[in-house]
């Protein structure tokens, strides 16, 4: 029997709708071999739904569950309410996981928390499938169980070798500087997210549950849980820096990564600058834009919108004034009061990685003891290096460099009783290590990179304390807590930390200086700092980033059940085309069989990007495109107009060998009903005397613009940047918009933004007065149109389509007549349809035109 997961998969193929519910969802055995679900009893009456209650549900899904597994040694199987043991383990919750903190900063008893992930202990295969159902039963976690050997190609291979140095802006310039790109591993990552995926199948109830995942390792899952179910309600938060565009296109796999994300509905980032990289990649890479409505940015693709998320995460309050109640935090900070007792503590707490920037850090103090001799003996730098999360030369080498450095320097500047650098490298329970920030008199995070860092965060709340703590500590009760901080410029902490220090870690002097001026800070201004610190840690928790980000991921999913959606592509390059009901693809059978019905027919088509693909050097029409029009045009029953931006003279060039075609030029200024006829204005003459402001203000951006040209036409300008950076070319679009609308605010013209330009022409010229123009010519003719068809590509064409729409409800043509507004590409759009590309147009013109050659005579 197939996995339900596969089942479904072929029912999506078959484009059968698939039947979801809790009462299909079944306690799954486990997998005997990764990857491949062995049976599932269909007639268990053991079902999840019996587990969980229909409320609120969010599945959160990273690399590793929030549970400390331990080899149960004596073989005894007892269980408490925070722990649970099988034969051979005993299970607990890891209250360090940022996973387990984000659930308690819920809150909201009505919500209810599924975990997905593996265990840190590799589990026995004929073990596995006990443990299954303790996590599940007891703790609401579903494992996700891998060989050894995947796994290490997975999370030591591809993730720590390839993704992590790369997100850290390390290239692998050589083999010794991070790894090179091998596909392998790339392939293991893959299986791993898609083993992933297969997990997540046996719990969710698409309709309802949000799922949430969490960081790089797990970047291609989107795309697996979109593929399966389309409306799937899909939050994706990264928990490292995203790296410039330039560091980040040298990825092979660029543009899977980039639409793997891209499947998700909300992506969250801790800062700007790293959400700024992304949407600069989805730029650059993918040709996307974006926009800020309301506060909100969104990207749109494929007819969805995945909107971004800027916003830190916190700590756990509750954990950490709990343990700051301990008495053995109170011991222990009266054992370094007494340690220290004389000096004044600086502190650094970082893992033993090469991104951490320690030694940087102690050339610092050993900058600040030559330049200041008066510290000497006075300043104490206490440096906790916890285990390095990684393995490989690098960290070797970053630890035997660390040892080196802190022991020269401490026979340089040490003297009986007084090492200036303290190096503790065993590891410490969470309480010694508060203690240590209670007593810090500053801290300091100096890492070259890292995604957020909360040591900051949790030395400001140690340095609130209690009222016990400040016993222990000789400070009276009403005394203003004071603190300090030094922190590097590339953490993603530093930018809601204002009343630190920042520094750059690579300029030793600059952090030697930053650490004097810290000693040196007034009380008053350490209090000031510190108050202004902790009121923002304290109100914006693991809580307030939880909820606040859930929050913005239901308003993301709102739309999910108005829109059409079916999938597109294949692989990893698959994703979901979001459409509202009425918004289809102009099906050739529909439009050919109203074609064939009807006798009177307007037919209006924009040019650019419509007739003539994007990007083409040559824009004149092909042969065959001549021909098409021409055959239209030997239809008496038809009426066929260009609708263009370009000027006369190269459309009269560009369609002199058609005789009987309609143009209108510069968006409807000139109009011409056929070849013979002289050409016409549509809004009186123009004055142009605007030209003379305008076009000095191109010619600046121009300049400044490379790729960038001026396109002067009769009656228009226009600045276009097709072959500029886009980044840039965009940036310099909205500038020159806003310095033509202050400079031209007098002038009887519009100055409006498209596509890769901005055109400035007189007031009231549109491609919809052309629409217009053409009906009541019909109407005047007493030939109403019973088949209307208008197709173009961007913002200008909008015009016509909303007069084309509009035209149903009034006299302009015949009752019950086809009409057909069609924009090309899904996007937002006033058109009723739409079709893929131009070679889509191609073909319908050229099925129009061949039942026109069977109906008219040569």
């Amino acid at each position: 029997m197939v996995s339900r997961s596969y089942s479904n998969l072929l029912e999506l193929a078959s484009g059968d709708s698939p039947t979801f519910g809790r009462m299909n969802r079944q306690i799954p055995r486990i997998m005997a071999v990764a990857g491949i679900m062995s049976n599932i009893d269909n007639d268990s009456k053991e079902t999840l739904s019996s587990d969980l209650s229909p409320k609120d549900r969010i599945i959160i899904v990273a690399n590793e569950l929030p549970i400390r597994a331990q080899r149960n040694n004596n073989g005894g199987s007892t269980s408490s309410s925070s722990n649970c043991c099988s034969k051979s383990w005993n299970f607990s919750w890891d209250e360090n996981s940022l996973l387990l903190q984000l659930k308690d900063g819920l809150g909201d008893e009505a919500t209810e928390v599924i975990y997905v992930g593996c265990l840190k202990e590799e589990i026995h295969p004929n073990e596995q499938e006990e443990v299954y159902q303790i996590l599940l039963e007891n703790f609401k976690c579903v494992p996700t169980f891998l060989p050894l050997d995947l796994y290490t190609r997975y999370y030591h291979g591809f993730c720590k070798q390839q993704l992590w140095p790369l997100f850290h802006y390390m290239l692998p310039l050589s083999p010794d500087l991070g790894g090179r790109f091998d596909r392998t591993l790339w392939q293991a990552y893959v299986s791993v997210n898609k083993i992933f995926a297969d997990r997540i199948m046996e719990v969710i109830n698409p309709e309802d549950d949000f799922v949430w995942i969490h960081d790089y390792h797990l970047m291609v899952l989107p795309t697996f849980l979109r593929k399966r179910f389309n409306r799937v309600k899909l939050g994706f938060f990264l928990h490292s820096p995203f790296p410039s565009s330039e560091i980040y296109k040298t990825l092979p796999i660029r543009e899977e990564l980039l639409r793997a994300l891209l499947n998700s509905d909300l992506i969250g980032f801790h800062t700007f600058d790293y959400a700024r990289h992304f949407l600069s990649c989805c730029s650059r890479m993918l040709g996307l834009t974006y926009e800020s409505k309301r506060g909100y940015i969104g990207l749109e693709y494929y007819g969805r919108t995945v909107s971004i998320k800027i916003l830190p995460v916190g700590i756990h309050m509750g954990q950490l004034q709990s343990v700051l109640s301990l008495p053995e935090t109170e011991r222990k900070v009266g054992e370094l009061i007494e340690e220290y007792k004389g000096r004044t503590m600086l502190l650094g707490v970082d893992d033993m990685d090469i991104f951490k920037g320690i030694t940087l850090k102690l050339l610092a103090m050993e900058q600040l003891l030559m330049q200041h001799p008066e510290w000497q003996g006075k300043v104490v730098l206490v440096q906790i290096a916890n285990p390095a999360r990684g393995k490989g030369k690098d960290v070797k080498e970053m630890q035997a460099e660390t040892y080196a450095t802190v022991k020269r320097i401490n026979e340089t500047f040490g003297r009986d009783g007084y090492d200036p650098i303290v190096l503790i490298d065993a590891p410490l329970k969470f309480y010694e290590r508060v203690a240590y920030y209670v007593v810090a008199e500053c801290c300091l995070v100096t890492a070259v990179r890292d995604g957020m860092n909360l040591i900051p965060y949790e030395y400001i709340v140690s340095r609130q304390g209690n009222e016990k703590l400040d016993k222990v500590l000789n400070l009276e009760l009403s005394h203003r807590k004071k603190s300090m901080l030094v922190v590097s410029e590339f953490i993603g902490c530093s930018p809601s930390l204002s009343g630190a220090i920042r520094v750059n870690p690579w300029n030793v002097d600059a952090v030697a200086d930053a650490m004097d001026s810290a000693l040196e800070v007034a009380e008053p201004e350490k209090q000031l700092r510190h108050e202004k610190h902790y009121k923002y840690v304290s109100t914006h928790d693991v809580g307030y980033w939880a909820r606040s980000f859930l929050q913005d991921l239901e308003r993301s999913c709102c739309e999910h059940g108005r829109r059409r959606c079916w999938g597109i592509g294949f692989g990893l390059s698959f994703r979901v085309v979001a459409l509202d009901q009425s918004f289809r693809k102009l099906s050739m059978e529909h439009i050919v069989s109203a074609y064939k019905r009807t006798k009177t027919r307007a037919i209006l088509l924009d040019y650019d990007d419509t007739l003539m693909p994007q990007g083409s050097i040559d824009k004149r029409p092909s042969s065959k495109s001549i021909e098409i029009l021409n055959t239209l045009c030997r239809d008496k029953g038809n009426l066929v107009f260009i609708v263009s931006a370009k000027s006369r003279e190269t459309l009269s060039d560009w369609f002199s060998p058609c005789e009987k075609l309609g143009i209108a030029a510069e968006h409807g200024y000139f109009l011409r009903l056929r070849k013979a006829v002289e050409w016409e204005n549509c809004v009186g003459a123009a004055d142009c005397s605007w030209k003379q402001i305008a076009e000095p203000v191109m010619e600046l951006y121009t300049e400044t613009t490379d790729g960038s040209t001026i396109e002067d036409k009769e009656t228009a300008l226009v600045w276009s940047y097709e072959d500029a950076d886009p980044d840039f070319g965009s940036c310099q679009a909205k500038e020159l918009l806003d310095h033509l609308e202050s400079v031209l605010a007098n002038e009887p013209v519009t100055v409006k933004r498209g596509q890769n330009y901005v055109e400035v022409k007189p007031q009231g010229v549109s491609k919809g007065l052309i629409a217009r123009r053409m009906l009541s010519m019909m109407q005047e003719r007493g030939t109403l149109p019973e088949f209307v068809l208008c197709i173009g590509d961007d913002r200008s064409d909008e015009d016509m389509f909303e007069v084309i729409c509009s035209s149903t409800e009034g006299h302009w043509i015949a009752p019950r007549a086809e009409v057909f507004a069609c924009t090309v590409g899904q996007k937002p759009s006033k058109a009723k349809y739409y079709l893929d590309d131009t070679a889509e147009i191609v073909r319908l013109m050229h099925g129009l035109a061949s039942v026109s050659n069977q109906t008219t005579p040569v």
